[in-house]
C-alpha cells in the first residue's frame, strides 16, 4: 500500500500551499462537495488537469458561506480565475425531496452533514467572491450552472428562471465536460497581457450587451415572451436539447432584459486518447486527510468502483445525463480501464470485489454509429427510441474484453456491474449474426458472473403510452427480459433477483395508469421498493411538458399531476401490499370506477 504525503493532495490551506513552496496560486476551484481526489469528483479532475498543464492550482470544499468569509480570502486572489462548481449532483435535488422536503443526508458530505452546502452555491459563491474581488474573473461549472444556462423551470421556487449567468454574476460558464474548454480558456489567458475572458471559445456561455446574430445562429424567444407563454417556453425546449445532441450544432442566442446570452456550440466528444488522460491523472483516489475519521457516503459507494466510459444515447426524457454528458459515447481504452483497476486493488481495504465497472448506462460502451457522416447530421435526441437507429453498432465484444481482461487479474475476486443496463440494446436483433451472438453471450454472461444477487433495471412504467413519453421501451421488453434472467438463473441454479426502477406522476401518467402499474407487478410477484417520484430538474423534456403543460415537440397539450395530493394519489399504487394503503386504493380505484383492478389487486371474486 502506498504512504501518501499531504502534498499528494491540491492544496486546499495556505500551510498546504507553502508546503508544495507556492507563495501565488493560478486557479482556485470551490466546490460544494468536500474534496476527494477521485475521478468521480468533479473539482478534483479539473484541478489535475490544469495542474497537469504546470498550472498552480487549489481546491476549497465547502466553503463557509455564513460568517466572516475567511474561507473565500484565506488563499487569497488567483492569477487567472476563481472556478465554481456546485456538486456532482444538482444542489437542490441534493438538499430536497420530491415533495420539497429537507433531505437529512448529503452524501457528497463528511458524515453525510446535509447542512453545509447553500441553496444554489453556483449563485451564492459567485456573488460573494465578485464582492469580494470584482476584478477577478469568475468561471462556473458543474451540473448546476450547466443545465441552467438559458431560461428554464425551476421546481423549487416554482418559477421560470432566467439564465444563470444573469443571477450569479460569473463572467462565464462552461457546460456540459468541462475538460476542453478549461483548458483552452486557461491557455487564451496565460497568453493574454490583460488575462481577458475569450468569448468565442466552444462550450462556453456568456453575456453580451449588445449582439449581431449570424444566419447560422439559432435564436430563441426570449426570457421575458417565455414568461408570458408557457407554449414559447415549451418550443424553445425542443430546440435547446436537439442542439445539445447534435455533432455539429448552431451558436444560440436568447434575449434577457437589454443583455443576450450567447451559448457557444459544444467541442467534439473527447477522443478515446483525451479520455484516458483525464483518468490517469495522479489521483490518490482518496478523501482529503482533513477528513479523517469522516465518512463520506458518495465515495463509500464509488471507492471500489471503475467508470468505462461517458454518455449515454438512451435521450430519456427525465434524465439529464445527454443534457450534459451528450449522447456520444466516449470510452476508454481497456489497457486505461485494466490500469485503474490495478490502481482500485492498491487501497487499502479492497477485498478483491469491484463494486462496479459501468457508466450511464453499463453495457453502451464503445457503441456508436457506424458511419459518422450519418451521426454528424442527426438530431434525434435517442438513437434507441422509438426504436434502435439501424446506423448504431450495438456490438457488445468490446464490453466482453474488458470484463475479460478485468477478471483475469490476479488482485480480482469478481467485477459486478452495479450500473443500470439498458435490456433493450440486449433485446436488440441486429443484421450481423455475429453482434447478435456477441449479445446473447453478454446477456449470458452478465447474469452468471456479475450481479451481486440483484440487477438494476429501469422499465420505469408499465404503460406504453407513458413509456412513449419516457422515451422508454415497451413493458413487454421488460416482461421478455425477466423471462431470460429467470431462465439463466434456473439454469445455472442461482437465485437472483432483477430489481426493477418505477416512476410516479410523470408527465402523462394518470391515476388509472399507475393502477394499472400496480396490478401487472403483482402479476409478475413484485413488491416494489425502488421507486420515485417524478422531480422536475432543469433541462429535460419531462420538465418543460410539466411546467407548460405542452409536449415541447408536437405542443400538443399533455397531463401531469401536479399538486401534492395528486402525485400522493399516484405514489400510493406502488404500495398496494401495504395493508395501510389497502383502504386509500379502493376508495380511489372505485372513484374512477375501476372496481376490476380493486379484483385484480385483492383477488375479489
Amino acid at each position: 500500500m502506498k504512504e501518501y504525503r499531504l502534498t499528494d493532495w491540491l492544496p486546499t490551506t495556505k500551510k498546504e500551499m507553502e508546503l508544495r513552496g507556492w507563495d501565488e496560486l493560478d486557479v482556485i476551484l470551490f466546490s460544494g462537495d468536500a474534496y476527494v481526489d477521485h475521478p468521480s469528483f468533479g473539482a478534483a479532475v479539473i484541478g489535475r488537469l490544469l495542474e497537469a498543464e504546470g498550472l498552480r492550482v487549489a481546491i476549497v470544499p465547502q466553503p463557509n458561506w455564513r460568517d466572516d468569509l475567511r474561507d473565500f480570502k484565506k488563499l487569497g486572489r488567483p492569477r487567472l480565475f476563481f472556478g465554481i462548481s456546485a456538486g456532482c449532483m444538482d444542489s437542490m435535488v441534493n438538499k430536497y425531496t420530491a415533495n420539497k422536503r429537507l433531505r437529512s443526508e448529503d452524501a457528497y458530505t463528511p458524515d453525510g452533514r446535509p447542512d453545509m452546502r447553500p441553496e444554489y452555491p453556483s449563485i451564492v459563491y459567485s456573488k460573494i467572491l465578485k464582492e469580494l474581488y470584482p476584478d477577478v474573473p469568475v468561471i462556473l461549472g458543474g451540473i448546476e450552472s450547466s443545465l441552467r444556462r438559458l431560461t428554464h423551470y425551476d421546481y423549487w421556487q416554482d418559477k421560470v428562471q432566467k439564465s444563470i449567468l444573469c443571477d450569479s454574476g460569473a463572467d462565464l460558464l462552461i457546460y456540459g465536460m468541462g475538460e476542453k474548454p478549461i483548458l483552452e480558456l486557461c491557455k487564451r489567458m496565460n497568453n493574454s497581457e490583460d488575462k481577458s475572458i475569450p468569448t468565442d471559445i466552444p462550450q462556453t456561455v456568456y453575456l453580451s450587451k449588445s449582439f449581431q446574430p449570424l444566419e447560422s445562429d439559432l435564436v430563441l424567444s426570449s426570457h421575458e415572451a417565455c414568461l408570458k407563454d408557457k407554449k414559447k417556453q415549451a418550443a424553445n425546449f425542443k430546440h435547446i436539447e436537439e442542439e445539445s445532441n447534435k455533432y455539429e450544432a448552431s451558436r444560440i442566442l436568447q434575449s434577457v432584459g437589454n443583455e443576450i446570452v450567447v451559448v457557444n456550440p459544444p467541442f467534439p466528444p473527447l477522443s478515446q486518447q483525451e479520455l484516458d488522460h483525464s483518468y490517469e491523472l495522479p489521483y490518490t483516489r482518496l478523501p482529503h486527510p482533513k477528513y479523517k475519521g469522516k465518512r463520506i457516503p458518495a465515495y463509500d459507494m464509488i471507492k471500489f468502483s471503475v467508470n468505462i466510459h461517458r454518455g449515454c444515447f438512451g435521450g430519456c426524457a427525465f434524465c439529464t445525463i445527454s443534457a450534459h454528458q451528450g449522447k456520444f459515447i466516449m470510452s476508454r481504452s481497456k489497457e486505461s480501464i485494466v490500469s485503474e483497476v490495478k490502481k482500485v486493488a492498491q487501497l487499502p481495504d479492497f477485498k478483491g470485489y469491484l463494486s462496479d465497472l459501468g457508466g450511464p448506462s453499463a453495457n453502451m460502451y464503445m457503441m456508436r454509429g457506424k458511419d459518422e457522416k450519418v451521426c454528424k447530421k442527426c438530431k434525434r435526441p435517442s438513437c434507441i427510441h422509438p426504436k434502435v437507429c439501424p446506423n448504431l453498432n450495438t456490438d457488445h465484444r468490446p464490453l466482453l474484453d474488458v470484463y475479460k481482461a478485468v477478471d483475469s487479474l490476479p488482485e480480482i475476486k469478481k467485477s459486478f456491474i452495479g450500473s443500470g443496463v439498458r435490456y433493450d440494446l440486449l433485446l436488440h436483433k441486429s443484421k450481423d449474426e455475429a453482434v447478435n451472438k456477441s449479445t446473447a453471450q453478454y446477456t449470458k454472461e452478465l447474469i452468471e458472473k456479475h450481479v451481486s444477487g440483484r440487477l438494476k433495471v429501469a422499465p420505469e412504467h408499465t404503460s406504453d403510452s407513458v413509456l412513449n413519453m419516457m422515451r422508454k421501451p415497451s413493458f413487454k421488453q421488460f416482461e421478455e427480459f425477466k423471462r431470460i434472467f429467470d431462465r439463466i438463473n434456473k439454469e445455472s441454479n442461482m437465485r437472483q433477483q432483477l430489481i426493477p426502477y418505477f416512476i410516479s406522476s410523470h408527465p402523462g401518467c394518470t391515476e388509472e395508469d399507475m393502477a394499472e402499474l400496480a396490478v401487472k407487478t403483482k402479476q409478475m410477484d413484485f413488491h416494489l421498493e425502488q421507486v420515485q417520484d417524478f422531480t422536475p430538474t432543469p433541462m429535460t423534456v419531462a420538465t418543460e411538458a410539466w411546467y407548460t403543460g405542452y409536449h415541447p415537440y408536437t405542443l400538443e397539450p399533455i397531463y401531469s399531476a401536479r399538486n401534492k395530493k395528486e402525485k400522493l394519489a399516484q405514489r400510493q399504487f406502488f404500495f398496494w401490499y401495504k395493508p395501510e394503503e389497502r383502504k386509500n386504493i379502493m376508495n380511489e380505484l372505485r372513484r374512477i370506477g375501476r372496481q376490476d383492478l380493486i379484483d385484480k389487486l385483492y383477488n375479489r371474486r
